[in-house]
């Protein structure tokens, strides 16, 4: 089972460092992706799998250091509080460009409304990518303080 902890950890550091370059690449791109949708949600997955393995091990009686657990339960926090940025990030752009609701932004050209959707959906690429690449150094800090 350990063996298997360890795998899927390494999946976890891996899935996260790719989700969170990809991110970057094209947050900077300015290019909305399907696939950083896709890999993001898969290494979520995958880290849910990892903290079950972990609390198995843990039930069976696997002496753990304590940074380890710490370091392994972050991630959770840390996707949590980017999903909650994420949800507000529409809220945030049409605040910032002077717009009381979405259904105002329908009112306008659409180029303007284009401007408005992309501005929202890059915002929402940089806060996951964000965490994407925290949520790496996380798993691979849990990595390095394993017994």
């Amino acid at each position: 089972m350990k063996d298997v902890h360890i795998a899927v950890g390494s999946a976890v550091i891996a899935l996260f460092a790719a989700t969170g370059l990809w991110g970057a690449w094209r947050w900077w791109r300015v290019e909305p992706s399907q696939l950083f949708w896709r890999l993001l949600r898969t290494s979520q997955v995958v880290l849910l799998i990892q903290i079950a393995l972990g609390g198995v091990l843990l039930i069976e009686g696997k002496k753990t250091p304590s940074l380890h657990i710490l370091y392994g339960l972050l991630p959770v926090a840390v996707s949590f509080v980017a999903e909650q940025l994420r949800i507000s990030s529409a809220e945030m752009i049409l605040a910032s460009q002077g717009f009381e609701s979405a259904a105002e932004v329908g009112e306008r050209p659409a180029e303007e409304q284009q401007s408005v959707v992309l501005s929202i959906l890059r915002r929402e690429l940089g806060v996951m990518t964000l965490a994407a690449l925290v949520i790496a150094a996380l798993a691979a800090r849990a990595a390095m303080t394993a017994g």
